[in-house]
């Protein structure tokens, strides 16, 4: 089976920043400036570079969240309860489980580019078929390392379509779903992981 390593995200603004998710760290996407950012790979990412301080959170009047079910290994959105949208998902293995808990959307990435955190090489590809997907939606920092919700690539689209425990925690979903939940989301939705 196919497994995701850990990425880094960098979003560069000015001087440059750096923000990751994921768990260890072993790659990450960079992300050009005053571009939307969103962070692909099934795994946590981490940052080599200091992080920037985050950015101050928007007040969400949004009644939409995020459910993930990691036993049915589904994602949902729902809106005042009800469902309006639902995918199969990817998620982490027993030695890197996706977390579970109550947590809200941070960061938003459209295009992000994988660099690995142990080499420091970024892998040139961006959009759908990088390693990353075209979208990133992270939700959990731990330390400098950040979980997401992303794309995935065609070639790893199985491990979605097969619901399959293969990344380092990340949620992986295919290109269509990805884009229909993050652009029906905003920094500050809900984000809820259920066993």
């Amino acid at each position: 089976m196919s497994r995701s390593f850990a990425l880094v995200l960098l979003l560069t603004t000015g001087g440059g920043a750096a923000l990751a998710s994921g768990t260890p760290p072993i790659g990450a996407p960079v992300q050009a400036p005053a571009t939307t950012t969103v962070a692909p790979a099934t795994p946590a990412l981490t940052a080599p570079t200091p992080a920037t301080p985050a950015p101050e959170k928007a007040t969400v009047t949004s009644t939409k969240e995020i459910v993930l079910e990691l036993g049915k290994r589904t994602i949902s959105l729902r809106d005042n309860g009800k469902v309006i949208g639902s995918w199969p998902v990817a998620i982490g293995d027993s030695p890197t489980p996706t977390p579970k808990g109550r947590f809200e959307v941070e960061t938003k990435v459209v295009n992000p580019q994988y660099q690995s955190t142990a080499s420091g090489k970024i892998n040139p590809t961006k959009g759908p078929n990088g390693p990353l997907g075209d979208r990133w939606i992270g939700f959990k920092r731990s330390g400098p390392n950040q979980y997401g919700i992303h794309g995935t690539p065609s070639a790893w689209a199985w491990t979605v379509t097969s619901r399959s425990a293969v990344t380092n925690g990340c949620v992986r979903m295919l290109t269509p779903h990805v884009r229909a939940l993050f652009d029906q989301v905003d920094v500050g939705t809900p984000v809820v992981v259920k066993p």
